[in-house]
């Protein structure tokens, strides 16, 4: 049987405990419940103490998510001889309506479009010894008034553009160069900077942390920037466009400044000397390649790794272009590090399918923000509950955690009506059999009558 009340008592310094006890109802519920994660669902799978008002009181309280998060994760899942990543990314939900609070329409990458609904950015450290990602703070994406307004729009008439006048040759009278570093930043990275100061901060050097993780969507200089800024190196991925040169390394013209970029990059013809690794399966030839480049938006030369595939058998060939701000980093760390930030897609498909991050139907501030942290507060539950099950039976999954408390539930439901309660070994046969219902990964039968 799982008890997730042991689990819980870390909190105690950090949550009242009319919230804790009512964070332990919640979160049974969770495990055991069928159906769409609702307020409803949840009280009438919460059981005596959990009724529809106590889950309501539980969404309408404010709760210290990001203190939560980082307790239990210290308590129950952090390894210190393990090498921690922080990764980030948004997460889009969709939603009817007009009342819920920060409804506006997302770019959705699973319908390739922008959809009507609710996005949340998350932090997450990635362990990557155990390959897995554990969420640590989540924030509503509310935007401002400038965000929508400068977001680009469409444009309904097909009259040519205005004419601008071609500006005249050289630096404009009175300025001067500018500095690459002074980037200002949207207030996009702004809120994503404050996110990182306040994990930061909270962590408190605990957890050592050297790079940020972020997706294509942040290859700027101004996201580069921000992230110095924090004290962190950036990994993430460059536009396959995007312009990048050698440095310039011939002899000095004799007047003038020295020239600073050599050769563009040829995606098509890199140079041999900067290969380092050549792969050929199922037909596709992969050839990596590293080199330190320069760009002419960013103040720094570029960590760059180059992955080029080609179809040996059609002559296709497609490249990915990775980069970090570390030049000491190998090439093939870099496109680890890089690949492991997908486990944080990993924990919004389990807090979607799982835990109830696209069923929830609050519309309030507090009550989203609760869904939301709690959504994903239970994929660190859920995996330091399978901790403990995996030692009995590995190929334990989530399907197989919640039909296994769904049975204890149906079990213990069905005690309360006998007269007298069955022999303590007949009754642990009867948890281990009934709790074996409905798994995918079934417990063989030896193991339930032992």
């Amino acid at each position: 049987m799982i008890t997730i009340v042991p689990l819980l008592a870390c909190l105690d310094p950090v949550l009242a405990p009319t919230l804790q006890r009512q964070l332990g109802r919640v979160a049974l519920a969770l495990l055991s419940m069928t159906g769409r994660v609702t307020m409803r669902g949840l009280a009438r799978w919460a059981g005596p103490g959990g009724s529809y008002r106590t889950v309501q009181r539980f969404f309408s309280a404010t709760l210290p998510w990001a203190r939560l998060f980082w307790v239990f994760f210290r308590t129950h899942c952090f390894a210190r001889d393990d090498v921690y990543l922080l990764a980030g990314d948004e997460v889009v939900v969709t939603k009817a309506g007009k009342h819920t609070h920060g409804l506006d329409r997302f770019f959705s990458s699973l319908y390739g479009k922008p959809v009507p609904g609710l996005a949340f950015f998350a932090l997450s450290l990635v362990s990557t010894r155990e390959r897995h990602s554990f969420p640590l703070r989540v924030e509503q994406v509310v935007r401002t008034t400038e965000e929508r307004t400068s977001a680009p729009r469409r444009r309904r008439s097909r009259a040519a553009p205005p004419v601008v006048p071609p500006r005249p040759r050289g630096r404009p009278k009175g300025r001067k160069t500018t500095d690459k570093t002074a980037v200002p930043l949207s207030p996009e990275l702004q809120r994503i900077k404050g996110m990182v100061t306040a994990l930061l901060q909270l962590i408190d050097r605990v957890v050592p942390l050297t790079y940020l993780v972020l997706d294509g969507h942040f290859g700027t200089t101004a996201a580069l920037q921000m992230v110095r800024q924090c004290d962190l190196h950036l990994i993430s991925k460059l536009r396959a466009d995007s312009a990048l040169y050698l440095r310039y390394d011939g002899p000095y013209a004799g007047r003038g400044p020295r020239r600073k970029y050599g050769d563009k990059v040829n995606y098509q013809a890199i140079p041999e000397r900067c290969l380092q690794q050549t792969t050929i399966a199922q037909g596709m030839e992969t050839r990596i390649y590293r080199l330190e480049a320069l760009h002419k938006e960013f103040a720094a030369a570029l960590n760059v790794v180059i992955i080029v595939k080609t179809n040996l058998q059609s002559g296709a060939q497609a490249h990915v272009v990775l980069f970090s701000s570390d030049l000491g980093l190998s090439w093939d760390t870099l496109v680890d590090y890089y690949c492991l930030r997908f486990q944080l897609e990993f924990n919004f498909r389990d807090a979607k399918q799982y835990w109830g991050l696209e069923d929830f139907m609050n519309i309030r501030p507090t009550a989203v923000t609760n869904a939301a942290n709690l959504a994903l507060f239970m994929v660190n539950l859920s995996y330091r509950c399978l901790q403990d099950q995996r030692q009995r039976h590995p190929a334990c999954s989530v399907l197989d955690l919640k039909a296994h408390c769904r049975g204890v539930k149906y079990v213990e439901e069905t005690l309360k009506m006998l007269p007298e309660k069955p022999e303590p070994v007949l009754l642990g046969r009867i948890f281990a059999a009934i709790a074996n219902l409905g798994r995918i990964h079934a417990v063989p039968p030896d193991a339930i009558a032992s």
